[in-house]
């Protein structure tokens, strides 16, 4: 059985447990509306009004009278995040994070120490919420895929189980649209073939899928029997850090793209910088509303844990990638191919920029580690000038 934890609301809610008053109050976690900024996170009670994230704040501000807008403080939100992997650590070293507010875990090997997943996913979710005050949705399923189902199921603050032989009755009711990979396009074809929950794919003849469909029409006949292969990878094993970002609502606009990637740059680089890796390749994913998975990957001729050097390589290939108009459902930024850094005799003979890269990354790190706020940050456009 493979766990799935989701933070939910997760800058929101940290900002809420940071300052009780602000519980019950429509608030978000955004760039300044003045400076294009974006949605990074919406509390429940904001997205009453329709807000989401990767939505315009001045959108935001325009559905609801007297929304809170705090700045992001990722600093405070990595550090918590390190505090919730913490937590993951206790019951199994088979960790995957897939960016700073959900994880896979699995605990098969821990049983006898820790006892059956669900028992441990009970356990992960009550430490979380007495120690850090925070809330977490878990789903326990028979592989990643359901897991993912289930920690959704009952948002906020869901526990749902997905027991073996409960996975025909979960599924069928669905709608295919649940099923990962169905977007607009996707779903046209499939009610064009009366195809409209997932046991009516189940029930649909693979050959027949297969031919209608192609390779999609297979893969979504192993979904829809409950059927993912797919293991947990902890970040050792994947020999790579990223972190990604799935919004709401289809993203269009190149600005919001280019201002949520920075956030994940800022966000990988930091976690390479606290474990004294650099990175020789960077990876750029988008997915898009068809549920087609585009990445694109640069070699560096020289390894980096810089942001500022990790981000032109990210918004070169972003550029080549995007075409205006195109709908967004999810991007990513990774980072592979680790070294440990070099030392300091070969900083003697980096430039002046390098130099002064690693200055300002390590005084950006040391004052948000310490103070937790937006004392500092970049914007998308602070390449400008060099």
């Amino acid at each position: 059985m493979i766990i799935h934890v989701d933070m939910d609301a997760f800058y929101a809610s940290v900002e809420e447990r940071e300052d009780p008053s602000l519980r019950g109050r429509a608030l978000i976690v955004a760039g300044r509306a003045e400076s294009r900024g974006v949605v990074s996170a919406a509390n429940y009670a904001a997205r009453v009004f329709g807000i989401q994230s990767a939505m315009p704040t001045a959108r935001a501000m325009r559905l609801c009278r007297g929304l809170i807008i705090l700045p992001v403080r990722m600093a405070l939100y990595a550090e918590v995040s390190r505090q919730v992997r913490e937590i993951f650590h206790r019951f199994t070293p088979q960790v995957e994070p897939l960016s700073l507010d959900e994880a896979f875990l699995d605990t098969r090997a821990s049983t006898r120490l820790h006892g059956p997943p669900e028992l441990v996913a009970r356990k992960i979710k009550q430490a979380i919420a007495d120690e850090l005050g925070l809330v977490a949705s878990v789903g326990v399923a028979p592989n990643k895929f359901l897991a993912k189902l289930a920690s959704d199921h009952d948002k906020p603050d869901g526990f749902t189980v997905i027991s073996p032989d409960a996975v025909t009755s979960f599924l069928d009711p669905l709608p295919v649209r649940r099923l990962s990979g169905v977007g607009p396009a996707t779903l046209s074809r499939l009610h064009a073939l009366d195809i409209h929950t997932v046991r009516d794919v189940r029930l649909r003849d693979v050959d027949e899928l297969q031919q209608r469909l192609g390779q999609t029409g297979l893969r979504l006949h192993e979904l829809a029997n409950g059927r993912d292969g797919r293991s947990v990878k902890s970040e050792r094993e994947s020999k790579s850090i990223s972190h990604e970002k799935t919004f709401a609502a289809f993203v269009t606009e190149f600005d919001v793209l280019e201002s949520v990637l920075m956030e994940l740059t800022e966000s990988v680089c930091e976690r390479m910088r606290s474990i004294g890796l650099e990175s020789r390749t960077v990876t750029l994913k988008l997915r898009d509303a068809d549920f087609r998975t585009f990445t694109a990957s640069r070699s560096l001729q020289a390894p980096t844990c810089s942001t500022r050097r990790v981000w032109t390589h990210v918004r070169t290939l972003l550029r080549a990638r995007y075409r205006r108009g195109m709908a967004v459902r999810l991007v990513g930024v990774g980072v592979s191919r680790f070294e440990a850094p070099a030392g300091t005799q070969v900083e003697l003979f980096n430039s002046r920029d390098d130099r002064r890269d690693a200055k300002i990354d390590e005084l950006t790190d040391h004052i948000r580690s310490r103070y937790g706020a937006d004392a500092i940050g970049r914007g998308t456009r602070f390449h400008r000038g060099e």
